[in-house]
């Protein structure tokens, strides 16, 4: 990432939750956006194939309240911090058996914008009065997601 993308990734965390991240925490954001993103990505395919299709549609994303929710929370912060073109950078469609539709591809960014909302209020959730994630941190989130998504 830029420099530039860099100084937006930090701004973007400041502006949903107030925290301060570190060039460092790029790895592992991008670790858990690519994990995340591939297992949605993985339930969708499964509701596509259950339901005859043999193209993985938006529809098809398991798209939970909170997640929706985070997504337009999202939205309403990229106009401030215009980050969107982070996230068609981290938006990567890994392989899949099934086809990716070309609506799938234009929502991915904001589903990646909405996981990454969740993922700074899931800091302030997990330590309200920390203002930088560290490791420990990050591996809780993690596994939180890794419960939940």
């Amino acid at each position: 990432m830029t420099i530039m993308g860099v100084s937006k990734f930090q701004r973007f965390f400041r502006a949903v939750a107030e925290l301060d991240v570190k060039r460092e925490d790029l790895k592992r954001y991008s670790d858990f956006i690519n994990h995340k993103l591939h297992d949605l990505l993985l339930r969708a395919q499964a509701t596509a194939k259950a339901n005859g299709r043999d193209v993985i549609h938006p529809i098809d994303l398991p798209i939970t309240k909170g997640l929706q929710e985070s997504i337009q929370r999202y939205r309403r912060t990229d106009q401030d911090v215009a980050i969107s073109d982070i996230m068609k950078q981290l938006a990567l469609l890994p392989p899949m058996e099934l086809a990716y539709g070309y609506d799938v591809r234009e929502e991915l960014p904001s589903v990646v914008g909405g996981l990454s909302v969740a993922l700074a209020q899931a800091f302030k959730v997990l330590d309200p009065k920390s203002h930088t994630p560290h490791s420990a941190d990050w591996d809780r989130s993690f596994r939180l997601f890794d419960l939940l998504l």
